[in-house]
């Protein structure tokens, strides 16, 4: 059995690792979290703006949603008070045409 040939490799270096911490890096870390949080906090605040926007649209489409249903009902209304008369109209009708039957053949 023959070697197989040789297979070319990079060896890539480990990074640096950070020197140990002195006495001004827990105050740069202290300042650069204040900075991320003053950031999530902004971010909090046009969420919330944001979230009462939507709010507030959403509450003047549940009004007009409001308005247009009262309008349907009131249509509704109208129509139910209209077949009522028509019905009665045809009732009369119905009732004129079974005297006239009724004379007719007798």
């Amino acid at each position: 059995m023959s070697k197989p040939p040789p297979v070319p490799a990079t060896i890539i270096a480990f990074p640096k690792r950070c020197q140990a911490p002195g006495k001004d890096d827990g105050h740069e870390r202290l300042r650069r979290a204040l900075i991320g949080l003053d950031k999530a906090i902004a971010g909090q605040r046009a969420a919330v703006a944001a979230w009462r926007t939507a709010l507030g649209e959403l509450s003047a489409v549940v009004s007009g949603l409001g308005e247009s249903l009262q309008r349907y009902r009131g249509n509704l209304d109208t129509l139910s008070g209209r077949v009522a008369r028509l019905h009665t109209q045809a009732v009369q009708l119905e009732r004129t045409a079974d005297v006239a039957l009724a004379t007719r053949a007798g």
